[in-house]
């Protein structure tokens, strides 16, 4: 069961559930990290690594659990961060494919993953401070 916050009337997730967010966010920047040191792309080391994969996979699992607290705009902002980075993957990578477009799809690979790693940082340093993350109209 879920408390209400008295001065939001905001209902507040349990502590484990806080936890497991933070667990996610985690999963999702050792996969980023794994990018940065290693040969591949970050965006590509988030898409396929196992610990983004496994993020993924948990936000989907545990979503029904955090529904109505601001850990949902959490899910959602991780969520929605995997599924855009693989369409701009896909898009980059038809790019790629064109001698012509590799002056365009390399350096959509690098902004991607950018991307990525700005919406860790910000969703995790929101989630510190128990904000709820923006969600599109």
């Amino acid at each position: 069961m879920t408390d209400i916050d008295g001065r939001t009337q905001v209902a507040l997730p349990a502590n484990d559930l806080i936890t497991l967010t933070h667990i996610i966010y985690a999963l999702h920047a050792f996969s980023v990290l794994t990018g940065i040191f290693s040969a591949a792309f970050i965006v590509t080391a988030f898409l396929s690594g196992w610990p983004s994969i496994i993020a993924v996979i948990i936000n989907y699992v545990k979503r029904d659990a955090v529904r109505g607290t601001f850990l949902d705009s959490h899910f959602s902002w991780q969520i929605r961060t995997f599924w855009w980075s693989l369409l701009w993957v896909i898009i980059a990578g038809v790019l790629i494919a064109t001698i012509i477009g590799m002056v365009i799809g390399v350096p959509l690979m690098i902004v991607v993953g950018l991307w990525i790693l700005y919406r860790i940082v910000r969703g995790w340093l929101a989630l510190m401070s128990r904000n709820a993350m923006p969600m599109p109209n």
